[in-house]
């Protein structure tokens, strides 16, 4: 593949997807990643993560000549940066990933190019990087086509929601808008609607926003509930009744690359204007704090009532259901806080979506029910649901598995 038409920074659950999606349509995509595991692993026909329907789509792409994986760019017409935005200190966000990867390309880029960051990303960080490349380039001042467009799928159906999902897509004017457009439009069956950058980025981040304080809500009324000992599963559904009502459903906290991060995005900015979003982020980040203390109370209440330490299943490490994603994983923070706090009881540690880990020592999830005294569901995995559990069992449900 000489000359790829599209080059992707960032290959992991995002960047890997879309790569393939655009190689599907028969344009040729060269995928940029700094793990060179992960670039042998793509070209080889084989993908790294979990997602339906991934690896027959990256299969096909590679042994079509379409999709190739590389640590570093080549020259192409469109540049992609997908990239993570992690965090500093003080939840303060870091497009240090996104500066590397345009850096990286700042020499291949010419008259005409479309530059489009897909990475969640702090608001003006588009017109940065166009600072950064006119600086660094000042023959291309206006003379390419700049935009940001986020995606907005959710891990398990990444495949699907990325062709029918609608997507915001903002260019730093009128022609790198609508430049963009023309891309996406070729392999995107929702509809594409058109702003400015800037409202683009802010779009991303009040969305997963948006999420995070609804389910800051429904994870309150648990508390609540638990304290005036009224089953929240049973009250949310009542509640739900009403025709303007539609309350989440509660867990052990809010994980992932998004809801759990995106907020901070705007706080980090806007502090002052940010109660409720910042509130949320509080409240969501309590839960989990509160699951693990429930946990503790629970095995010392089990010891003083049995002469013995209980044996312990904690059931689910993902972030949601039935993915193998631990991002920012509330149910991975609760295992680590419980194991914090061992005493000499027997633990199993239950993730189905995962072959193993390089902390946990995983046990199969009916093997862990069997011989568990105290059972925490932490995740509502598919898997949970079948479990039949005998009556002397403790069980926390801390994710309405048993409510299903």
């Amino acid at each position: 593949m000489n000359n790829p038409e599209v080059v992707m920074i960032g290959l992991g659950y995002i960047g890997l997807p879309t790569a393939a999606l655009i190689a599907q349509n028969k344009t040729h995509v060269h995928g940029v990643d700094i793990n060179p595991k992960v670039v042998e692993t793509i070209n080889a026909g084989k993908i790294h993560i979990v997602e339906p329907e991934l690896d027959t789509a990256v299969a096909n792409a590679v042994k079509e000549g379409y999709l190739k994986a590389a640590t570093t760019p080549v020259q192409a017409n469109t540049y992609l940066i997908v990239v993570p935005t992690p965090f500093k200190a003080k939840n303060e966000p870091d497009i240090s990933f996104v500066e590397a990867a345009t850096r990286a390309i700042l020499p291949l880029l010419k008259e005409d190019d479309l530059y489009i960051i897909e990475s969640t990303s702090p608001v003006g960080t588009t017109e940065k990087m166009m600072e950064l490349i006119y600086s660094e380039r000042p023959e291309l001042a206006n003379k390419i086509n700049i935009a940001y467009c986020p995606e907005r799928v959710l891990p398990g159906n990444v495949m699907y929601e990325l062709v029918h999902n609608d997507r915001v897509i903002g260019g730093v004017n009128e022609k790198a808008t609508q430049k963009a457009l023309a891309f996406y439009r070729q392999f995107i069956k929702g509809d594409l609607h058109e702003t400015n950058a800037r409202t683009a980025e802010m779009c991303k981040l009040v969305e997963n926003s948006s999420r995070d304080v609804q389910i800051a809500f429904a994870n309150e009324l648990s508390l609540i509930c638990d304290k005036a000992d009224i089953n929240v599963w049973e009250l949310i559904k009542l509640a739900n009744k009403h025709p303007r009502v539609n309350i989440l459903q509660p867990g052990c906290g809010v994980g992932g690359h998004c809801i759990a991060v995106d907020p901070y995005f705007i706080v980090a900015d806007y502090p002052a204007e940010s109660q409720i979003i910042g509130k949320a982020r509080e409240i969501n980040n309590y839960k989990s704090f509160w699951c693990a203390e429930k946990v503790q109370t629970e095995k010392l209440q089990f010891e003083l009532k049995h002469g013995r330490k209980p044996s312990i299943a904690l059931m689910g490490l993902a972030f949601k259901p039935n993915i193998d994603d631990l991002r920012e994983s509330p149910a991975k923070y609760i295992a680590q806080k419980v194991l914090q706090n061992a005493n000499n009881e027997a633990y199993y540690i239950v993730e189905p979506n995962i072959e193993s880990h390089n902390v946990f020592k995983l046990t199969n999830y009916e093997t862990a029910t069997q011989k568990a005294d105290i059972i925490v569901f932490l995740v509502a995995h598919k898997e949970f649901s079948t479990l039949q559990l005998s009556s002397d069992k403790v069980v926390l449900d801390f994710c309405g598995v048993l409510n299903k």
